[in-house]
């Protein structure tokens, strides 16, 4: 008795929790290559068949995590024989879990109702089958012989976003010069690993380099930043719910949370092999999060289980891995003799004083917020300005043109690349142009501005003025209409801990 023939005889299974009326869907957990024969209408149970097991039935239960898939019968009039024996599948359903007096204790509580006496009478007058008297047995013994780990599952499995239980998958080790942290499907030869076993304290974090890679291409090496977790979790506990809430958030903002997150490493960096520079062109980056410093229902990036495991690194630390690709500069290295590594802190953006509406001629004082120097911006031009549309973009979207201009001259003098003024304001969006003349404007995100300003402010511009003091220029925040009320902020970029040389080799 095989299924195909089954259906042919029109009896429904459903009143024995067996419904093969279709309809079915695939969950995270059915088995690849499954053939769906039936669900129970609970829970997403349901009943299938798995290419490379023959016809054994397999029972598919979504919401058992990580225990959610067994064999119960090895074809299908086995299955109906059980079936006359216990009267409802959800036996076979839940014996795994099970000891025999529970399975027992189970049929005895829900004997089979008048509908399932009726079903299990046209099964047997049918086909001529008999129970199995120990259905039990048959069941456990079936599943103590069979290796769950040969089930073969879908990518949705291994996702824990959709798989809380999801097993961690241990994937060869392996590094390539252009892949990054993502070495999935690549092609041509890994790198050699060169073990390197390096830790030094920079800043306020101890900074690990565990091994470069020579590879045909170049070198490549990876940095392991360690942070307190403790640190991480308090950056979380303020701005999670700031960056979850949905909205839009400031330049000012979100500068502020660039600079409070712990886990942002700017950073330059110079090689030195052999006495010779090699420079890294293109790298990526991911980072671990202790579940206990995330929020509820966050997640950390999967993609550092292996990195963690590969180095032996201590997984309830918070963690930053940079990977750097650097190539080789007149052909590939065969011996490494020494290999020496400098530490470049980027400038971080440090907020100053705000002031509004300046004339020309008024005098403004500050104080610098790290060397403590009295400094004097005097304004020389405050004007209102507008760009020129021509070659703007999207035709079909309007662009803010208008802004306001300022010059100013600093004593002593500040180069532009420690010091700038700025508008406290974003600037506006693009909108779409009015079709007819009255449909509604709206605003639209997607599309960027990329003439002035960007993600930090206006860009500042220095025009230099015979022999005299420098002069420097700033724009506000492009509008549509001209501001009455601009306010200004000056900001300060310095480096906040010092360079760094380290011999790896």
């Amino acid at each position: 008795m095989d299924i195909n023939s089954f259906r042919k005889a029109g009896i429904d299974l459903s009143p024995l929790g067996f419904d093969m009326n279709g309809g079915f869907e695939n969950y995270y957990c059915t088995p690849d290559g499954a053939e769906i024969l039936a669900s129970s209408g609970v829970d997403g149970i349901h009943y299938c068949t798995v290419p490379r097991f023959g016809e054994m039935i397999f029972a598919v239960s979504p919401m058992n995590f990580g225990d959610c898939v067994h064999p119960i019968a090895r074809d299908f009039e086995d299955l109906l024989r059980l079936l006359l024996h216990c009267g409802d599948i959800a036996a076979l359903e839940q014996c795994y879990a099970w000891d025999e007096e529970q399975y027992k204790a189970f049929l005895s509580d829900y004997p089979p109702t008048e509908a399932q006496q009726n079903v299990l009478e046209e099964i047997r007058n049918r086909f001529c089958l008999e129970p199995i008297e120990d259905s039990f047995s048959y069941v456990k013994g079936l599943q103590a012989e069979f290796d769950l780990s040969l089930v073969p599952y879908t990518e949705d499995y291994y996702d824990p976003d959709m798989n809380p239980s999801a097993p961690e998958v241990s994937s060869e080790w392996a590094v390539y010069f252009d892949r990054g942290y993502y070495n999935k499907n690549s092609e041509g030869e890994a790198g050699e690993e060169v073990v390197i076993d390096k830790a030094f304290l920079w800043g306020d974090d101890i900074w690990h380099i565990p091994s470069i890679y020579s590879c045909e291409e170049g070198l490549v090496i990876d940095f392991c930043v360690e942070i307190a977790p403790e640190k991480e979790k308090a950056f979380m506990d303020k701005w999670y719910p700031v960056l979850s809430d949905g909205h839009s958030i400031s330049n000012e903002i979100y500068e502020q949370i660039e600079h409070e997150n712990p886990m942002n490493k700017d950073f330059g960096f110079e090689l030195k092999l052999n006495g010779q520079q090699i420079i890294g062109t293109h790298g990526t980056s991911v980072s671990s999060i202790p579940a206990d410093c995330l929020p509820d229902g966050v997640k950390s990036e999967r993609e550092v289980a292996d990195i963690i495991r590969h180095y032996g690194l201590d997984e309830t630390r918070a963690w930053v891995f940079h990977r750097w690709s650097c190539p080789w500069v007149n052909g590939r290295v065969k011996e490494i003799n020494s290999l020496k590594l400098k530490l470049e802190c980027r400038p971080t953006a440090i907020e100053g004083i705000r002031f509004r509406n300046p004339s020309v001629g008024d005098e403004i004082t500050f104080v610098h917020p790290i060397h403590n120097t009295e400094h004097k911006l005097t304004v020389t031009g405050y004007e209102k300005q507008e760009f020129p549309t021509e070659g703007f973009p999207h035709a079909e979207y309007e662009f803010p043109t208008c802004h306001t201009a300022i010059s100013y001259t600093l004593e002593p003098d500040l180069a532009d690349s420690n010091f700038r003024v700025r508008d406290c304001l974003n600037n506006e969006q693009p909108r779409l142009r009015p079709k007819n003349g009255f449909e509604p404007q709206s605003d639209y995100d997607a599309c960027s501005m990329g003439i002035i300003g960007g993600a930090d402010g206006p860009t500042a511009v220095m025009i230099s003025v015979g022999e005299s003091a420098q002069q420097h220029m700033a724009v506000s925040s492009l509008r549509f209409e001209y501001a009455d009320d601009t306010e200004w902020k000056t900001v300060f970029f310095e480096k906040l801990i010092e360079d760094t040389e380290v011999n790896l080799i």
